[in-house]
């Protein structure tokens, strides 16, 4: 008999949030009855084991080799067959509402394929986690002002910035870091795009679920706390260009299509000026510089 929600948590070195990420899972599940599947790609903290041991009720699959985050988050996917299945962060924790809200509100809603909710960071701020897909001259103006000058009209455009979250909408994308998926979508448009390595592969899956006619919903009725980036800190220099690689990607194929292909020279050569400049204000780690990978 399946699991009413199963839960996906791709780990890459979280350290000791990973088993506070998991206690949260059952500690806001009410009556639910979850699958929760942590995908590890080979982390080197021993994180997955010590919170197998605190929680033997989840299930630990092992990738020998981190070919990113797609990649785990689609065979966690596959794993179970739960109608409804959580995509969680190592470094997040379920803080406010209920996982039984949640899923009512899918429930609810029968042509939601992707639900996000209100996310916080540490400090108790928002992070803007349901947000628009910007055109090219906005996506540019955010990716080069928004780390200097985050209140610039383009990211705040971007961002929704002027919404508060109280409210229930349709949005554009929700982020991957707490997102709940309906199984009859995700199998429709046949997972994540397993090309992104990390970043940006939340924003593809929900374009394709609107491309189906899914809808993107976002939903204040669960409330998560999110420390971005501990799995990226170790290196940073590196995620600067996959950041940057994950951005073309989408862009190549979603927005510079047709007469628009032309465009793509510029995209590429800007992208690459953005990571250059991040990773020069990174500390060092041990990959210098952008990995060619074929697309």
């Amino acid at each position: 008999m399946s699991a009413d929600l199963g839960v996906v948590i791709v780990n890459y070195n979280a350290g000791d949030h990973l088993r506070l990420c998991v206690a949260s899972l059952y500690a806001g599940a009410g009556d639910l009855d979850l699958d929760v599947v942590v995908v590890d790609n080979a982390s080197r903290d021993g994180s997955a084991e010590a919170t197998k041991v605190a929680h033997p009720a989840i299930r630990v699959i092992d990738n020998p080799v981190n070919r990113g985050f797609a990649v785990a988050a689609n065979r966690g996917i596959r794993e179970t067959d739960a109608p409804f299945v959580l995509l969680l962060n190592p470094d997040a924790e379920i803080t406010g509402g209920g996982l039984e809200a949640f899923v009512k509100v899918a429930k609810e809603r029968p042509r939601a394929g992707a639900l996000g909710c209100l996310v916080r960071n540490p400090d108790g701020s928002l992070q803007p986690s349901a947000r628009r897909v910007p055109g090219m001259g906005e996506g540019l103006a955010h990716a080069f002002l928004g780390r200097v000058a985050p209140d610039n009209r383009w990211s705040r455009s971007y961002t929704m910035a002027e919404w508060d979250r109280s409210s229930e909408r349709e949005v554009e994308w929700v982020s991957g870091s707490a997102m709940l998926l309906r199984r009859a979508a995700v199998d429709e448009v046949r997972g994540f795009d397993e090309g992104f390595f990390m970043y940006v592969e939340d924003v593809d899956l929900c374009t394709r679920l609107r491309g189906r006619g899914w809808t993107i919903l976002f939903t204040p009725e669960l409330e998560v706390t999110h420390e971005v980036g501990v799995s990226a800190r170790s290196h940073p220099r590196r995620m600067a260009y996959e950041h940057s690689r994950s951005i073309y990607r989408y862009f190549s194929k979603h927005v510079a299509t047709g007469p628009g292909v032309a465009l793509r020279p510029l995209a590429r050569a800007a992208l690459w000026a953005r990571a250059a400049l991040v990773a020069r204000r990174s500390p060092e780690d041990r990959v210098a510089g952008p990995r060619r990978r074929r697309r």
